[in-house]
């Protein structure tokens, strides 16, 4: 398979070795929504195939918070990562010029927006955002924009009485870390319902056909049986793979290049990558996520 995508990107002017010339390695960042030993295991593939194209050591980064990757990017010690539309609007709020946006994944009909998703344990009785008044809500990262931005803004507009102040509506409000801790943190019952991130399509049973729920239910961890949906935000843009902008353009050619090609030479990378089933990833722009970021720049306000 290696050699399939080493073909795909005939079309670009330098070999590993020149490439050694102007970069002398790469580091890839990943975002929290699982444990680090994970991450890094599903983007293994990754790590080989650009090392490949590339001809310079690379690199995995698994920070224990989205802000980690969004530092690194920043900073110049990563220079490519798939960030959260929050995640990208946040790096792009401090410095404009440190990444470009180059791709996006696509889900399985061709789009790519997926969706906050509230849930709860089954088995808890709690079935909407009414039955969770008094009671403990989880919301993953201050950088995510499905573990907290989106549902910040929409949550309240569902009810005149809801708000996000702890101890106002919900008994409390409260950050987990990540993903799978809130999903965790919901399936052991420590807190009474959280929010998430789907594309909303396939079966609940699955844990939709990706995201945080899906990959929680290939890694054992939950059984979609015993948690319930409870609310949906509005549809997001998915956020896209970005590049540091200050790479030579043959290197950010070469990444784009591979990622893109990835569906059609590797499926089960691919899966890995892009948490769960898709239809790979397409170039994406800035002007994507110009709403993300107004809404972010909002929230900072």
């Amino acid at each position: 398979m290696k050699k399939l995508i080493a073909a795909a990107l005939t079309t670009t002017a330098l070999t590993g070795t020149a490439f050694g010339q102007e970069i002398d390695g790469f580091n890839i960042g990943i975002l929290g929504g699982e444990n680090a030993q994970d991450r890094l295991a599903n983007h293994e593939c990754l790590k080989e195939y650009a090392e490949e194209a590339l001809g310079v050591p690379v690199k995995l980064f698994a920070p224990a918070d989205y802000a980690g990757v969004i530092q690194g990017l920043l900073g110049g010690t990563i220079d490519m990562a798939w960030l959260g539309a929050s995640g990208y609007a946040a790096t792009y709020l401090q410095d404009p010029d440190a990444v470009e946006p180059a791709l996006v994944k696509i889900n399985l009909d061709g789009s790519y927006g997926y969706h906050s998703i509230g849930f709860a344990r089954r088995d808890a009785g709690i079935t909407s955002l009414e039955d969770m008044q008094g009671k403990v809500f989880g919301f993953g990262d201050p950088n995510s924009t499905s573990g907290y931005l989106i549902p910040s803004i929409e949550i309240p507009q569902a009810g005149d009485a809801i708000t996000m102040e702890p101890g106002e509506y919900f008994a409390d409000v409260r950050f987990t870390g990540g993903h799978e801790q809130t999903i965790v943190a919901v399936n052991n019952g420590d807190i009474d319902g959280g929010v998430t991130w789907a594309d909303g399509q396939g079966a609940w049973e699955d844990g939709y056909n990706s995201g945080a729920l899906r990959k929680a239910v290939d890694a054992g961890l939950v059984d979609m049986n015993d948690l319930v949906e409870i609310w949906r935000s509005k549809p997001i843009p998915e956020g896209p793979v970005v590049l540091r902008t200050a790479l030579p353009a043959e290197v950010k050619a070469t990444m784009t290049e591979l990622v893109d090609g990835m569906y059609d030479a590797d499926p089960d990378c691919t899966y890995n990558i892009s948490a769960g089933e898709s239809l790979g990833f397409d170039p994406i722009t800035h002007d994507a996520y110009l709403s993300i970021i107004e809404a972010r720049k909002a929230k900072s306000e």
